[in-house]
């Protein structure tokens, strides 16, 4: 009777391990999905303005939660600024969440005021704690902090895209691609808010 060989390769099933280790990581990694509702999150201006996003309600937000010591965010920052003063008056937020960088002390947003007025930003930028932006990101202490995270949530308070972390969209990075994007959300009916009428 001949063999019949059922798998043939070069590579020892124990080499395979490690890479379905990989893959389990990165899936059991991934950001929750989207759409899905925002948490509620406090951003604490230099004023000592405090801004709950949940007053936002009924615009199109985009945080970008940054970091000032790098480039890249600061240039992510001022994209945010352009399309702000362009599309702003149609309905759209941007806002800036400074935190620091792990294992460095809490800077408690010592620089923001001056960083603000050297990129002539003319959005609300606050600080917020690492602890709290991990939470609000739903970021996995085994993740890594992948920076800046820009989160747009739409007219009814829903996270509907995210930059940073796995399986995160880095187009939201790209004016023309977030533009685009906020564009159709803004062309989307808002939610009635129930209450009082005032």
């Amino acid at each position: 009777m001949p063999k019949v060989r059922l798998w043939k390769t070069s590579m020892p099933i124990r080499a395979l391990i490690p890479l379905f280790a990989l893959v389990a990581y990165n899936v059991a990694g991934l950001p929750s999905s989207v759409p899905r509702k925002s948490p509620e999150f406090t951003i604490a201006e230099p004023s000592g303005k405090a801004i709950l996003l949940s007053s936002l309600h009924g615009k199109v937000v985009a945080i970008e939660f940054f970091f000032l010591q790098s480039g890249h965010c600061t240039r992510v920052a001022r994209m945010l600024d352009k399309l702000n003063t362009e599309i702003g008056p149609r309905g759209f937020q941007a806002v800036g969440v400074v935190f620091d960088p792990p294992n460095t002390p809490d800077s408690h947003g010592e620089l923001i005021l001056p960083a603000v007025n050297f990129f002539h930003l003319s959005y609300p930028v606050g600080y917020s704690h690492k602890v709290d932006v991990d939470t609000y990101l739903d970021r996995k202490p085994q993740e890594i902090l992948n920076i800046p995270q820009v989160v747009i949530i739409d007219r009814k308070g829903l996270i509907r895209a995210v930059s940073g972390g796995a399986g995160g969209d880095p187009r939201l990075e790209d004016e023309a691609s977030l533009r685009e994007l906020i564009e159709r959300l803004l062309s989307e009916r808002p939610e009635a808010r129930s209450g009082p009428k005032k």
